[in-house]
C-alpha cells in the first residue's frame, strides 16, 4: 500500500497515511479538523531489500550453476567405456 503525505492548510500539521490506491484522499486534519492537501512525496514507495535484486547476482548464480552442470556432464562422459564413444 502506498504512503501519502498530507498537510493541513489551517494548522500546518503534516502527517502520513497508508491507503489503497482506490481509496479517496483524506480531506480533514486529524488534529484540528481543517482542510488538508496531499503533498508530493519525496520518498520512494517501492523498496527492494535482500540479495538477488541485482543483475549481477543473477549472472553469478547462473554461471555457477552452468559450470557445475558442465562438470557433472563431463565427468559422466569420462566414465563411459571407450567402445560406446
Amino acid at each position: 500500500m502506498p504512503t501519502y503525505d498530507y498537510e493541513c492548510t489551517a494548522c500546518g500539521y503534516k502527517f502520513e497515511m497508508f491507503q489503497k490506491i482506490s481509496e479517496k484522499p483524506v480531506t480533514t486534519c486529524p488534529k484540528c479538523k481543517g482542510k488538508v492537501k496531499r503533498l508530493i512525496s519525496n520518498s520512494g514507495s517501492f523498496i527492494l531489500k535482500g540479495s538477488g535484486w541485482y543483475a549481477t547476482d543473477y549472472v553469478k548464480n547462473n554461471k555457477t550453476q552452468t559450470n557445475a552442470q558442465n562438470k557433472t556432464t563431463n565427468q559422466s562422459a569420462d566414465k563411459t567405456p571407450a567402445s560406446n564413444k
